[in-house]
């Protein structure tokens, strides 16, 4: 065995699979996704199920198609749990993925064709066109945010009871509350909350199937 293909059967044996290391090259994510498919995610409280309809939101059912494809989500924190509100996660565990992930790959704005219901699935932004890899599952009936541009992609479909599970203890972040910084997410990434925040869950893995 060659010391190349050593490294690849540790990394496999250690769960990383084939997109270690790629996730710092985003434009190597860009293919569209079809045009219904189910997400399915494993955390640290049980699995849930999202499903995608592309035509509800096509920009943002490609751009989570992509990130769940490339093991985007795996190992990252569901940082902002607020249970009469929304469950927010997708930042990357590691600094430097998150910092690819930045501004340079933003994606425009889809038409709001969905409402913010219940079990929504949306893209979190700071503004138009400011999507990138955060989405939130709505906790309650938020239809308020489609007025607001929050135009959802898809819905959780199994594992509701899953996500109303997810520790929620520590609130909101700043500068509304004392729960998790998000700019020092990005910055340090899974040392800072395991340091800060340790009781937060976390997505195991997250795959991709059509049937």
């Amino acid at each position: 065995m060659t010391r190349r293909s050593l490294a690849v059967a540790v990394c496999l044996l250690a769960g990383c699979g084939p997109r270690y290391g790629l996730l710092t090259a985003p434009a190597r994510y860009a293919r569209q996704a079809p045009e219904k498919y189910k997400a399915r995610f494993e955390t640290t409280k049980g699995v849930f199920v999202i499903e995608v309809t592309r035509a509800s939101a096509p920009l943002g059912a490609d751009r989570f198609y992509n990130l769940v494809r490339g093991g985007f989500y795996d190992g990252a924190r569901f940082f902002r749990t607020l249970p009469k509100f929304v469950v927010q996660f997708g930042i990357n565990p590691d600094p430097k993925v998150s910092k690819a992930w930045g501004d340079a790959t933003k994606i425009k704005d889809d038409p709001v064709k969905e409402s913010n219901q219940r079990g929504a699935v949306t893209f979190a932004m700071a503004g138009p066109d400011t999507r990138t890899t955060q989405v939130y599952i709505n906790m309650r009936d938020n239809s308020r945010l489609d007025k607001m541009g929050f135009a959802p992609f898809g819905k959780v479909i199994a594992g509701m009871d899953v996500v109303e599970k997810l520790y929620a203890d520590y609130g909101e972040g700043p500068p509304r509350g004392k729960g998790p910084d998000q700019d020092k997410i990005e910055a340090e990434g899974e040392a800072y909350l395991a340091r800060e925040f340790p009781k937060l869950d976390k997505i195991v893995r997250a795959r991709i199937y059509t049937r």
